[in-house]
């Protein structure tokens, strides 16, 4: 067995003892455990649905660690629920790109993002499947409110244990992102967004956005459920 995976599951095992960990937002869903393995042969029938490879690194966690549950955000979205994304071409006005679904008719024919982790409403944490960020983990939204975060962390193993050592430290989720790419950065898109939509039609604002406009302004925090997905 990788190394990794011993050491990420004797972490998890001590999060939530540890006094001083910081809050994890789906912590009250996953209580820190993962759900039962995949097999290998459950991974590959869903490669082969999807004409993919999943990264080495994801699939070694899904098949030797759990399959689902305990993560960032509200956690590790079960395999059959995983679904692939393209990334939107830059707008003309410099906005932020958003992500389409691969079924969708707006969709790009492009590099493919897997949607992993849910985060709640249209936000999106997802894995490169393929092209020059394969492996790699970002974070976006699918109607492009704040720009794509591509971590810094090397691979999906590298990118959990990074997790697991900021609730050990007592950081955020936000925390997650390469150096300055943390919550002062979403604070500040958070807030370019706003200004952006101040000059739009209400009838045409996104449902989260105008849901959490007064907790944005104060705090430049997002509190969006895991209700909502994207499409």
């Amino acid at each position: 067995m990788d190394s990794r995976i011993s050491r990420i599951r004797s972490k998890l095992a001590k999060v939530p003892y540890q006094v001083q960990r910081s809050h994890s937002m789906g912590a009250e869903r996953h209580a820190f455990r993962v759900g039962p393995r995949i097999s290998s042969a459950q991974a590959d029938v869903f490669e082969g649905e999807h004409h993919i490879e999943l990264p080495s690194a994801y699939r070694k966690f899904l098949v030797e660690l759990g399959g689902s549950r305990a993560g960032p955000f509200y956690g590790l979205l079960p395999l059959e629920e995983c679904r692939l994304f393209t990334m939107d071409r830059q707008p003309p006005d410099g906005t932020p790109r958003g992500f389409h679904h691969v079924n969708h008719p707006d969709a790009l024919q492009g590099d493919l993002f897997l949607h992993i982790i849910e985060m709640g409403c249209t936000d999106l944490c997802l894995i490169g499947v393929t092209g020059p960020l394969a492996g790699r983990m970002l974070t976006g939204n699918a109607d492009g409110f704040w720009p794509p975060n591509v971590s810094s962390a090397q691979n999906f193993l590298s990118w959990y244990e990074r997790w697991l050592d900021h609730m050990r430290d007592g950081k955020d989720n936000d925390a997650l992102g390469p150096p300055g790419q943390g919550p002062e950065n979403s604070v500040a898109a958070s807030r370019r967004v706003l200004r952006r939509r101040d000059s739009e039609p209400r009838s045409s604002q996104h449902p989260c956005l105008m849901r959490h406009d007064e907790v944005w302004r104060t705090t430049g925090s997002r509190t969006c459920s895991p209700s909502t997905r994207a499409e």
